[in-house]
């Protein structure tokens, strides 16, 4: 019994939709997890000070774990990966024996000098935390969160080889025990430890988020040991072909770094509105835009190195349809439900009305870019399947340096122009709401996203000629779907608020619920009419029973 548990939890997986619809759906878990730590949070402090110091206290970690860690991140060296062991074992272990001994000893230096610099780094970067009473507790929390990228990086660095054995099931569950984690320290530790007790938490989850990957890494026998013979070589290569793609990777986050600064300047719950926005559109982008560019990046790197151009493009084609075909219909029901979504999630206890509405507005400027974040992350993974790094470090680094500045133009803006402030709280419905500023930051990172996607698409077009004539009917049909399925679920929300006043959180989920399953109905009914190829892809993925996807077993090493 436990070998068949061990079995089945370390098959490998070889369809491109299994794959991805079995990521999408331990992502789904894991978000699922997640919002429950949100709503624990918010129902513990709402929109307000204490959150706003929980949150800024990863800023500075988070830096570091996106331009330290994310080094040795699966999609950098999955290439590599592939490259060594197709060697040899013997050649691949020392790979990744040396690999691993030079990110042990940078991230552990880089966290010490973090850990001494933490009180400077605070003022600078955060800077209205500057002279608040409480910045002593943020200081300790900041230190202690330097747990978190440590451990998230041998996770990174532990699921490069499991996703190369195409272990995805494995990859799939580290971020539900990451956030589990999370409700501990919430729920636990911090009626014990206060701030600190939340962000042991945090610390937990990175740990469990790494942990649960080292069986299989054993049963491999790839688990990594620290060597005094490095194969520098190797590693110069790395450093060189990932430092572009640490950067690309890491801009985004960088420039959520800066609109988090100027988010501490703003009125006391910015920071948390921003956050908790964030958090949940984040939801079906990992769902789609990150499953489906995980699950291809594997196959888009083997395609591409055996020179199957034709192959490779078809493979890009399908995961950017598939995209395209989740997002936009996805996009127009969480812009129609965003209250009712944000009520369920988050609105309880010290979560009041007022924080609902304008995080519910800063989710619908959010969402507007998911389909754009989502090929983003395609588009990238397929250029470094062919260790390409150039292109979308020039590109992310614009778009990062365009969301800044935007961010703080837009801000500026919205308090000099009355008219645009005007604009602002009557289409988002927050007028007389204090702290909509904040609502200035997610306007900065979708209209940057957005033209990222755009910039992204026409030089992966021109490299490729006739990717976009792929792309054309399944946009056009999501885009149809999608409007028609929207509006669908407005007159959903009418119609059955006649049924379930908003006067109770049943009352919101019911309201919610049942205009989205109108809207989703009707989209399909769109999709079907229109003949759309995905949506019988979609069937036939889900019809074969992934669960039962065929265990392929490693090669014995002995008789």
């Amino acid at each position: 019994m436990v070998k068949r548990f061990f079995a089945v939890f370390g098959r490998e997986i070889s369809n491109l939709h299994e794959a991805a619809y079995l990521l999408a759906f331990f992502a789904f878990l894991s978000q699922i997890l997640g919002l429950i730590g949100d709503r624990i949070l918010a129902f513990m402090f709402g929109a307000g000070h204490t959150l706003d110091l929980f949150y800024a206290a990863f800023r500075i970690p988070d830096l570091i774990y996106v331009t330290i860690a994310s080094t040795v991140s699966a999609s950098v060296l999955i290439p590599f990966l592939i490259e060594y062991f197709g060697k040899g074992d013997e050649k691949g272990k020392e790979f990744v024996d040396s690999v691993f001994t030079v990110f042990f000893g940078a991230i552990v230096v880089v966290s010490i000098v973090a850990y001494i610099l933490a009180p400077w780094l605070v003022r600078t970067f955060l800077p209205g935390f500057a002279h608040d009473a409480d910045f002593g507790q943020l200081v300790t929390a900041m230190r202690i969160m330097l747990f978190s990228p440590f451990f998230l990086g041998l996770s990174n660095f532990f699921s490069g080889v499991t996703q190369m054995n195409r272990r995805f099931l494995i990859y799939s569950l580290s971020p539900s025990f990451y956030n589990l984690g999370i409700i501990i320290g919430a729920v636990f530790f911090y009626r014990y430890l206060g701030l600190a007790g939340l962000i042991w938490g945090v610390a937990l989850g990175a740990c469990l988020h790494m942990a649960i990957q080292i069986p299989f890494i054993i049963r491999t026998s790839n688990f990594p040991h620290f060597v005094w013979n490095i194969d520098w070589s190797s590693i110069r290569r790395v450093v060189f072909l990932s430092l572009p793609r640490t950067v690309t990777l890491a801009t985004n986050q960088l420039a959520s770094f800066f609109l988090i600064a100027l988010a501490s300047l703003m009125a006391s719950g910015s920071i948390t509105v921003f956050n908790f926005a964030n958090m949940i559109q984040s939801v079906p982008l990992t769902i789609i835009g990150v499953s489906y560019s995980s699950a291809v990046f594997p196959t888009l790197s083997k395609l591409f190195s055996s020179g199957k151009r034709e192959e490779f493009l078809t493979e890009m084609a399908v995961s950017a349809r598939h995209i395209i075909f989740w997002s936009l219909p996805v996009t127009a029901l969480f812009i129609v439900l965003r209250a009712n979504i944000v009520r369920v999630v988050l609105g309880s206890g010290a979560f009041n009305w007022n924080d609902t509405r304008l995080t519910a507005a800063a989710l619908a400027i959010f969402i507007f870019s998911i389909t754009g974040q989502g090929l983003i992350l395609l588009y990238v993974r397929a250029y470094y399947s062919q260790g390409l790094t150039r292109k979308p470090l020039l590109v992310n680094i614009f778009s990062a340096i365009l969301i800044a500045g935007l961010g703080y133009f837009l801000d500026k803006l919205y308090y000099a122009w009355p008219m645009f402030q005007y604009f602002i709280q009557a289409l988002l419905k927050v007028s007389d709401q204090p702290g909509v500023g904040v609502l200035m930051l997610p306007l900065a990172f979708s209209i940057g996203s957005t033209i990222n996607t755009f910039l992204h698409w026409h030089i992966f077009n021109r490299d490729f000629p006739g990717f976009s004539k792929r792309l054309g009917d399944a946009f056009f049909q999501s885009l149809s779907s999608a409007v028609i399925g929207g509006y669908a679920a407005y007159l959903g929300l009418r119609f059955f608020n006649l049924f379930f006043p908003l006067t109770t959180t049943f009352n919101v989920f019911m309201q919610g619920f049942l205009a989205g399953l109108f809207g989703i109905a009707v989209s399909i009914g769109v999709f079907l009419m229109m003949k759309n190829p995905e949506i019988v892809e979609v069937w036939r993925a889900l019809h074969s029973k992934i669960w039962k996807a065929k265990i392929i077993a490693p090669e014995p090493k002995e008789l």
